[in-house]
C-alpha cells in the first residue's frame, strides 16, 4: 500500500546505505507527515494498523521497540493525547529522520527517540522503565527462508537475526510495568511460535488475536496480538478485520483506520 502523497527530497543523507534520498509522505488523511528513505523500508499497512491497536490510560508511557523513523509512535500519539512514547532503534539514520519527523508534527514533546539494540536496550531506556505498553513491527522473514533484499536497511527490517523474535519479547517482558500490554504485528504463519514465546512460565497471559485478511475469502496473512504481562486469562481469538473488497477497494472499516485514524474497535481489554 502506497503510504499517501509522496514528494521527493533528494539532500544527501551521509554516508549511510539507503539514505541517499528520502520522500515525504502523508499518513492518516494527512494528518502525519513523515520523511522516510525512498528505497528500503518503507511504512505500509501493518504500520497503520498496529498504531490503530494500541490504547493506554491518560500519563501511561508507551515504548515501540524497532521505531524506524516513528511512523507508528507518531500515528498513535495524535490519537492518545495523554500518553507519551519513546521509540528504540537501532539505526542511526532512521533515528534522526524519527526525531525530524516529531518536530515536524509537533509532537516531539510527548515522543523521543533513542539509538539502540532491542536485544541489550542502552542505559536510556532501561532508566526510563517499566513502560505501560510496549509495541513493535518486527522483521518477519525468518532467515533461511527468505532471500535477503539487496538493500542493507531493507533487509534489516524484513529478515530476522537468530532468535530475533524470542529477544524482542524477552525485552518487552523485562521493561514492561505489572501487567502492562504488549502489543505486535506480524505473519500469520507465525502465530503457533508466537503464542509459545509468550507463554514460558506465564510471562504473558490474556492473550487476544485479531487476524487480518487481504480479502473476506482469502486466509488471513496478518495477525495483530495482545498480551498482558504475568497475566491469568483466556485466549481470545477475535473476529477477522478485512481489508479490502472484491474490487480490490479497501473496506469501510479499513478506511476508517488508515485514513480516518481511528482505532480498532472494540480493543481487547482496552485500557
Amino acid at each position: 500500500m502506497s503510504a499517501g502523497a509522496r514528494s521527493p527530497d533528494r539532500t544527501r543523507g551521509g554516508a549511510e546505505a539507503g539514505m541517499a534520498a528520502t520522500s515525504r509522505d502523508a499518513l492518516l488523511g494527512g494528518r502525519i507527515v513523515i520523511r522516510q528513505p525512498r528505497q528500503g523500508a518503507r511504512v505500509a499497512v501493518d504500520s497503520l494498523l498496529l498504531a490503530a491497536a494500541l490504547d493506554a490510560k491518560a500519563g501511561a508511557r508507551a515504548l515501540e521497540l524497532g521505531a524506524g523513523v516513528g511512523a507508528v509512535t507518531l500515528c498513535a500519539a495524535v490519537r492518545l493525547e495523554e500518553v507519551s512514547f519513546t521509540g528504540l532503534e537501532r539505526e542511526a539514520s532512521l533515528v534522526r529522520l524519527a526525531r525530524e519527523n516529531a518536530a515536524c508534527n509537533r509532537l516531539q514533546d510527548r515522543c523521543r527517540f533513542v539509538q539502540g539494540d532491542v536485544a541489550d536496550p542502552p542505559p536510556a531506556i532501561r532508566a526510563a522503565a517499566p513502560f505501560d505498553l510496549v509495541f513493535f513491527n518486527p522483521p518477519y522473514l525468518a532467515a533461511g527462508r527468505a532471500d535477503a533484499p539487496p538493500d542493507p536497511l531493507r533487509r534489516r527490517a524484513f529478515v530476522e537475526e537468530e532468535s530475533m523474535l524470542g529477544h524482542w519479547i524477552r525485552t518487552a517482558h523485562e521493561l514492561l510495568a505489572a501487567r502492562g500490554r504488549l502489543v505486535l504485528i506480524h505473519r500469520a504463519d507465525r502465530l503457533d511460535e508466537i503464542i509459545t514465546l509468550l507463554r514460558p512460565r506465564r510471562h504473558f497471559g490474556a492473550i487476544s488475536v485479531l487476524p487480518v485478511q487481504p480479502r473476506s475469502e482469502e486466509p488471513a496473512r496478518r495477525v495483530i496480538v495482545w498480551a498482558r504481562k504475568n497475566a491469568r486469562g483466556p485466549f481470545t481469538l477475535l473476529p477477522a478485520l478485512c481489508l479490502h473488497e472484491d474490487d480490490g477497494r479497501f473496506t469501510a472499516e479499513a478506511e476508517r483506520i488508515l485514513r480516518a485514524g481511528d482505532a480498532l474497535s472494540p480493543l481487547p481489554g482496552a485500557r
